[in-house]
């Protein structure tokens, strides 16, 4: 019986694949709410089956505000993942977090602009529980992870998602530090909230490029200057990832395993029934279809 695919990777700027993967298969899922940035990656990696996606699609095609996270994360759910782990780029808004350091934070702060960022809707409402964005086990994980690969890592801290595509202004860089905020990318929100939508353990390696522009030596933050530390930035975060792979499966013992235990308020007999159908994966076990 083969190995169940638990595991989903989540390859952002700069890792649009590893070179560990074994045993590949290219799965192209079809889900509702549209395709994913790119077929998955179904391969072993250290003795683990996991599901690999490059978020931005093949050759970086797809902006910040072009992702279909939906369909992302709900493909993941029907590859049967429960732990997610993912990576991205992020700019610093700490002198002490610097270019290619590591963060694996704890907090977001959402200044996106219209973003879906739910499945529920169509008859069927749920409000989920997100005090705490990332799934504590999975972060304590990826952080000891970092510590294994060698590599400079900070643990916690607000992460700015912004809507991008342009970097941001130097009034928004110096706002967003006097509010105490640590990194700032333009990814990481969305895929955490409908992760929690999907009962899926969630945690990300912010991979630090630059230092936004508020840092004097980096006031004009450009491509060039993010994809020299892009670089060194994959070869790291691709063994962290595999660090961390190697310490799964762990009991889930979170609130993300059970996170639409008590979050869904429409009565059974209200929900239409393409509506159930559609989310089955994600709302089966607690609504029949």
């Amino acid at each position: 019986m083969p190995q169940p695919i638990r595991i989903g990777i989540i390859g952002g700027s700069g890792l649009y694949d590893m070179a560990e993967l074994q045993d590949r298969e290219e799965r192209a899922v079809t889900t509702p709410f549209g395709d994913p940035s790119a077929p998955f990656v179904v391969a072993t990696l250290r003795g683990r089956r996991v599901a690999f996606l490059a978020r931005h699609g093949p050759g970086h095609r797809l902006m910040p505000s072009e992702l279909n996270f939906r369909a992302n994360i709900y493909g993941f759910k029907t590859l049967g993942v429960e732990w997610m782990l993912s990576a991205s780029a992020v700019g610093s808004l700490r002198e002490e977090y610097r270019p290619q350091d590591i963060v694996i934070p704890d907090q977001f702060f959402d200044r996106t602009r219209g973003r879906i960022s739910t499945f529920f809707g169509d008859g069927l409402v749920a409000h989920v529980a997100f005090a705490r964005p990332f799934c504590p086990l999975l972060s304590d994980l990826a952080f000891e992870a970092v510590g294994r690969a060698g590599a400079r890592g900070h643990k916690g801290g607000t992460y700015v998602c912004m809507e991008g595509p342009q970097f941001s202004t130097l009034a928004e860089s110096h706002f967003y530090r006097r509010a105490g905020f640590d990194i700032i990318g333009m990814t990481n929100l969305q895929e955490a909230k409908l992760a929690r939508e999907a009962e899926i353990c969630y945690t990300t390696l912010a991979l630090v490029t630059d230092y936004d522009c508020w840092h004097p030596d980096h006031d004009s933050v450009t491509v060039e200057m993010i994809v020299a530390n892009l670089v060194g930035n994959a070869r790291t975060a691709q063994q962290v990832m595999a660090h961390a792979v190697e310490r799964l499966p762990i009991e889930r013992a979170c609130e993300c395993a059970r996170a639409l235990a008590t979050a869904i308020i429409t009565r059974p007999e209200a929900i239409p029934a393409a509506t159930r159908t559609r989310l089955a994966p994600i709302v089966g076990k607690y609504v029949a279809p």
